[in-house]
């Protein structure tokens, strides 16, 4: 008759075939216990989450303004706020991801204290933090599910068809993570050995960048070295042996060109013949012609274009490419990446600037046509400041008049409540649909949100709660919201699972059970 019901058939023909011995075990409290825990295993996760972001992919395929949307998560906690608070005021989780970010778990999560995204914290952290995210995920589908429970027991028998069929159709707060496995911690064993733990923690989407591994930088500051096409796609390939080994056969793989940004490589390409991969990349190097007569102790030289040639190099070894390529090269590196095993890509640019996305992303489709990417809006940009010059400079080239603006200025206030100010915003509030329409932006994250709400709440709670307004502080900045947006954690004994223990110490001991939900819970003040 419905899902609820099977369940409870299901659990009373397994009890009634043990006989006597298991009489106590009621059958609706075995189907309930079994849907509040739909996912048994992480390989479960990743196999439900890669089924409905492919769907998402192909749906983006047909028409773009189906683009998907995260906020990096750094506790599972925060991750499950987020998707409890996504169905609260959105009604369902489609299209809506989470993302983890590398730079979070280095900053937040390594036993070494705060790190710079420079891939020194523990190879096991990320893998910790998916298994961790999908707990609190797994505990919210139980928490609502047991609510409704309880309203199930509580209804009359005519409002009962309509509590069950919520049950029925209860959509789970359980969502496809995109996690970044950096430069994939080592070479492609190392990368292999750490995409299968992610895997084996939920995670049905890898996120891997072109960067040497051990000298790996954040994607917005300097120092970053690439390595030659050869290496990147071993680690794709091993990424998806990952996949293809655990049975996640349909796992996503986002590779993450950081060329335009990099202005360096550890290594000289290996070439076989003009024209391959090898030669392409060393083409962009910057080199000088020399002869053998003017040679160096320790020069090193190659062959190109029939010339022989001698690479610009720093006091550390590490090669230069030549300044002006870096566009160039995200297009070489984005088809390349993806006739060789990836299924997105991920360009990681300096400012947010559609024209410049797009311009990239239609000189890879003219080789891969449906080619797409997930966009770092990233907390590294000033967007005020960015779009406020780009409106600037396009009142410019239409001849309007800016002289009441200093473009190097525009982030003062003083611009608030101005035409260009206004513009702007209106460009950041449509970034995404119009980027996703123009420049083939497929899937939009915000790596480090969470990290900054978290620091904003947290300085103007202490300023507010250490200083004058002690109490009333807390109490009108923080308590009064929740109770007023209806935030679920204002019952925080209820969101730490404390009914769901009442519900099982009943399942298990009748009775005799001792609760906690009596009258006296102080929770019963916010009812």
């Amino acid at each position: 008759m419905s899902n609820y019901r099977t369940n409870i058939d299901e659990a009373a023909t397994l009890i009634n075939a043990e006989g006597s011995a298991w009489n106590a075990i009621n059958p609706e409290s075995v189907a309930r216990m079994r849907l509040q825990n739909r996912f048994k295993t992480g390989l479960d996760i990743a196999k439900y989450t890669a089924k409905i972001m492919r769907e998402d992919m192909d749906n983006y395929d047909k028409d773009s303004s189906q683009y998907t949307q995260s906020l990096g998560c750094w506790h599972g906690f925060i991750g499950q706020q987020k998707m409890i608070s996504i169905k609260k005021h959105l009604l369902s989780t489609k299209r809506r991801y989470l993302y983890l970010s590398g730079w979070m778990v280095a900053a937040l999560r390594s036993e070494f204290g705060p790190l710079p995204d420079q891939s020194m914290h523990e190879k096991t952290s990320v893998a910790a933090l998916i298994k961790e995210l999908y707990t609190f995920l797994r505990q919210a589908d139980a928490r609502e599910l047991g609510g409704l429970f309880r309203e199930l027991d509580a209804a009359s028998e005519a409002e009962k068809p309509a509590i069950q069929a919520k049950i029925d159709n209860f959509e789970t707060h359980v969502v496809p993570i995109i996690a970044d496995i950096d430069a994939g911690f080592g070479n492609e064993e190392a990368t292999y050995l750490m995409a299968k733990q992610m895997i084996e923690a939920g995670a049905c989407c890898i996120q891997l960048e072109n960067q040497v591994s051990d000298v790996k930088q954040c994607g917005h500051q300097d120092g970053k070295v690439t390595v030659p096409h050869v290496e990147f796609l071993a680690k794709i390939n091993a990424v998806r042996y990952a996949f293809l080994e655990l049975g996640i056969d349909d796992g996503v793989i986002v590779a993450r060109t950081d060329s335009l940004g990099a202005g360096l490589t550890q290594k000289i390409a290996v070439t076989n013949e003009a024209g391959d991969l090898g030669d392409k990349y060393n083409s962009f190097l910057e080199v000088e012609a020399v002869d053998a007569a003017n040679l160096a102790n320790g020069d090193v030289v190659f062959q190109q274009n029939g010339q022989l040639v001698k690479p610009a190099r720093l006091p550390n070894g590490l090669f230069k490419f030549r300044a002006g390529t870096g566009e160039e090269r995200c297009v070489l590196d984005c088809i390349t990446s993806l006739q060789n095993g990836a299924d997105l890509l991920w360009i990681e640019t300096e400012k947010p600037h559609v024209a410049q996305i797009g311009g990239m992303v239609n000189k890879i489709r003219e080789t891969i046509p449906n080619a797409k990417l997930v966009y770092n809006n990233s907390p590294s940009f000033n967007w005020t400041l960015n779009f406020r010059q780009q409106v600037f400079d396009a009142m410019t080239e239409a001849g309007q008049d800016v002289s009441a603006y200093d473009r190097n200025n525009l982030m003062s206030v003083e611009y608030d409540n101005t035409e260009l100010a206004v513009q702007a915003d209106e460009k950041i509030r449509t970034f995404q649909a119009d980027a996703a329409r123009e420049a083939g932006i497929f899937h939009h994250l915000i790596t480090l949100p969470t990290y900054h709400t978290a620091a904003l709440s947290t300085d103007n709670l202490a300023k507010e709660y250490f200083g004058d307004q002690g109490m009333l502080g807390y109490v009108a900045n923080v308590q009064r919201k929740e109770i007023r947006q209806g935030i679920a954690c204002v019952k925080h004994q209820n969101m730490a699972g404390s009914d769901m223990g009442d519900d099982h110490k009943e399942y298990f001991s009748g009775d005799q059970a001792l609760k906690a939900s009596g009258k006296d819970n102080t929770m019963n003040q916010f009812s």
